[in-house]
């Protein structure tokens, strides 16, 4: 227990993820502005930063021009190369990005591209009317009937479909109120089928496929072509299109991983500032962990998973957590809530039905579900009171919690049409927050899994619950106060929590850090108490007086007595990297798409490794920080997996002080390769841009420099295969070998396949490497 052993495993376990979200348009920049501008407003400013010889206005001949009405942003090329446009500062102009560019990529067809979401459909034929099995409509399945019995079906409800189009004159819908074309292509019509697809789960007629609000208001805005292609930009036009025209919900069943894209996030705030419900799809990147997709991962989106009518998760339905937090904190809850989204029937091009299955599918069910409950709410009222945050509410505390998975999996549970509406009968705005009970104990799992896996103990690193705060009583508010209140006088707890400066669009965060006291080392109790929260928001419409509301999030954890050294691991985040910053390969070459965007947290795809230690009797416990801000004295080992970024001269130099007081130190390093890195770089022929890897797998020079003073180096090789060790047979993937190792150390060697050579030159050869070793320094307790 007192030795330092210093292990270096190389490969670590691949796990694949999804293809590309979105890609940068050279030399293309969206200008956002600080207002809406006409357009003459806009090109003085360009004159202003630029000599008109630099710029052009990027215009597609699209039947919605932004000379057409005022717009808040411009797409730019700049026609000269190495110019800083980000450097570029007007007091109009709010801020520059790159113009991106999104593609669809459905399983079935691996030969387009990158993707903005993966489509897991399943096109299968429905049975016929005269079928002995009758087929129930999804509204149905979610006892819609009831509902449309007392005579509401959505009337007056204006529903945005943001999608591929809908034909004029389909057969299945009522009042197809309006169709805008914000593509370049020459079309309103729906060439693909799953514009219309979308629009039949929330007001279809056809009564084998019946959508939930057939009275609803449908409002097309073809932002995808046939090609499946689309911009930022078109998706910012139509944005401002379905705020202009006051939309009431808007369904987006696309999304990626890009949480970067500000001005797409910016606009998707606004629409919701503009009482606009949004709602999206969670991703079908599952069953992978840590996959969620934007836009439903904002705070004020309501993310929808799919589930199998069995009440299972979907295998395809993205888990969390949010990463946008890491490394420095933790994730938010996704998705809020899961709806049916596995061979769910609904409209076809044609006129008939046909099923689909994907979070694509299960979010417009959640989209119909949420109009026919607005048409519940009479106009008068429904006009001064609802809005995205008292809809948030009313599903969130009405939905039906699965047995069996994580609220990682399910959010609040199982849409509950039923149980929503008659709480929307008497709700009225208020503050709250979700999740509002927060057991961290064995017994919650596994519901609260990560948080109840592991109990708190002192001198731990803080755990921090990432709750939701949802203010239906304004679009703005701040905070007030916010304290902990705990159950008992001697509680073990401390307790920080940190929000916002303001609430807005209609909800925040509020960040609850919890760690144990010193008093406490040695204590196994129960702690319980409760976190107060109060809001103050403008006044309601006709009153003077600001609105106040009070919240509460009730905490109940179990603390253990501190663990002994060699029972912790410490877990080093800090040093992972993901896109969308930037482009790090993945670990396993073999998977063609090579963009590594899962966060490597110990809660998302590291997360059976977690479970086996924790199985083991470990301890194991996330560092977000460089590694002078933990100490070394509390801990047994040091896990630095997969590691991309650099390390620090200051590190290094304590990571050896630390060493020699006993640390020992897990290294599961990756491959790094120049020429491999440069093989896998890819000319985007949409974006005509190049993308080229930051580092390789893992950052093998930076973990090289980190163990030099022990005398190890890992090699620039590219190595796959497999080898036993006793009854376990591990696989490698795409690993580096060790090169150098310290006389007096133990090393575990095997024969492999060069992946380099194979990937570089399609040669076939095996090769006798270095996979593990283990030292023991001599200068170590």
């Amino acid at each position: 227990a007192a030795w330092a052993i210093l292990v270096v495993l190389v490969g670590s376990p691949y796990v694949s993820g999804v293809e590309i979200a979105s890609r940068r348009v050279a030399g293309e920049f969206i200008f956002q502005f600080t207002q809406f501008l006409d357009h003459q407003t806009r090109h003085q400013i360009l004159d202003e930063l630029l000599p008109r010889k630099m710029w052009e206005e990027v215009l597609e001949s699209r039947p919605f021009t932004r000379q057409s009405f005022p717009s808040d942003f411009m797409v730019v090329k700049v026609l000269r190369d190495g110019l800083q446009v980000d450097q570029l500062k007007h007091p109009r102009l709010k801020r520059i990005v790159p113009e991106r560019r999104y593609r669809i990529l459905t399983p079935h067809d691996a030969s387009l591209p990158a993707s903005a979401v993966r489509e897991a459909e399943t096109r299968a034929r429905l049975p016929a009317p005269s079928s002995s099995r009758r087929i129930l409509s999804i509204a149905e399945k979610y006892d819609a009937k009831q509902i449309w019995a007392k005579g509401f079906r959505g009337e007056k409800i204006k529903v945005a479909i943001f999608d591929t189009g809908i034909d004029a004159h389909h057969k299945s819908f009522k009042h197809i109120e309006d169709r805008s074309n914000w593509t370049d292509e020459d079309t309103l019509e729906d060439r693909l089928g799953h514009g219309t697809f979308v629009a039949g789960v929330v007001a279809g007629t056809n009564q084998e496929c019946h959508g939930f609000a057939e009275e609803a208001e449908i409002h097309t805005f073809r932002v995808f072509t046939q090609r499946q292609m689309s911009f930022t930009s078109w998706f910012l036009d139509a944005f401002n299109y379905a705020i202009q025209t006051r939309m009431n919900i808007l369904n987006l069943s696309i999304g990626g991983p890009d949480y970067h894209d500000q001005p797409f996030i910016d606009k998707v705030w606004e629409m919701s500032a503009n009482n606009i419900i949004v709602i999206s799809a969670i991703g079908n990147d599952g069953p992978l962990w840590g996959t969620l997709n934007n836009p439903a991962d904002q705070l004020d989106v309501i993310g929808v998973g799919g589930i199998d009518y069995a009440g299972r998760i979907a295998s395809f339905s993205s888990r969390g957590m949010t990463t946008w937090e890491l490394p420095r904190g933790y994730g938010r809850v996704k998705p809020d809530i899961v709806a049916y989204g596995r061979d769910v029937p609904g409209a076809s091009i044609n006129g008939g039905c046909r099923s689909l299955s994907g979070t694509s599918v299960a979010s417009p069910v959640v989209t119909g579900a949420v109009a026919l409950l607005a048409s519940t709410i009479p106009g008068e009222r429904r006009a001064r009171e609802l809005n995205p945050a008292l809809m948030k509410q009313a599903l969130l505390e009405s939905a039906t919690r699965l047995s069996g998975p994580s609220i990682f999996e399910q959010g609040a549970g199982n849409l509950n049409l039923l149980g929503a509406s008659r709480l929307l009968a008497d709700l009225k705005p208020r503050v709250s927050v979700w999740p509002d009970q927060w057991d961290l104990t064995s017994g919650s799992c596994p519901y609260m899994w990560p948080y109840c896996s592991q109990p708190l103990y002192h001198s731990a690193q803080p755990i921090t619950l990432n709750a939701t705060l949802l203010n239906s009583l304004a679009v703005s508010g701040r905070v007030l106060l916010a304290r902990w209140i705990p159950d008992s006088s001697d509680d073990c707890l401390l307790v920080s929590v940190q929000y916002p400066s303001q609430l807005w669009p209609w909800s925040g965060y509020l960040a609850v850090s919890l760690q144990v006291k010193e008093k406490c080392a040695s204590m196994r109790v129960t702690s319980t108490g409760r976190v107060m929260v109060k809001v103050v928001s403008p006044p309601a419409y006709g009153s003077s007086k600001e609105q106040e509301g009070e919240a509460w999030l009730s905490i109940r954890s179990e603390v253990i007595p501190r663990p002994r050294r060699e029972e912790r691991i410490l877990w080093d985040h800090q040093h992972n990297l993901q896109y969308p910053p930037g482009f790090f390969p993945r670990d396993n070459l073999a998977h063609r798409d090579y963009l590594d965007w899962n966060g490597d947290h110990v809660h998302t795809n590291f997360r059976g490794l977690y479970a086996k230690l924790r199985e083991e009797g470990y301890y194991v416990e996330v560092l977000g920080e460089d590694f002078l801000c933990f100490d070394a004295r509390w801990y047994g080992a040091l896990m630095i997996v997969d590691s991309e970024d650099n390390f620090r001269e200051e590190e290094v130099k304590k990571l050896e002080r630390d060493v020699a007081d006993g640390l020992s130190v897990v290294v599961l390093a990756e491959w790094y390769n120049a020429d491999v890195m440069r093989k896998i770089k890819f000319f985007d022929d949409n974006t005509q841009i190049w993308w080229t890897p930051q580092t390789g797998g893992g950052n093998i020079p930076a973990i090289n420099k980190l163990l030099a003073s022990w005398g190890i180096a890992l090699s620039s090789g590219v190595f796959r295969g497999s080898f036993s060790l006793g009854s376990n047979v591990a696989q490698v993937k795409s690993s580096s070998s060790i090169s150098r190792w310290p006389a007096g150390g133990q090393l575990y060697r095997h024969t492999m396949q060069d992946e380099a050579a194979s990937l570089l030159s399609s040669t076939k050869k095996n090769v006798d490497v270095a996979l593990l070793g283990l030292y023991q320094p001599s200068s170590s307790r």
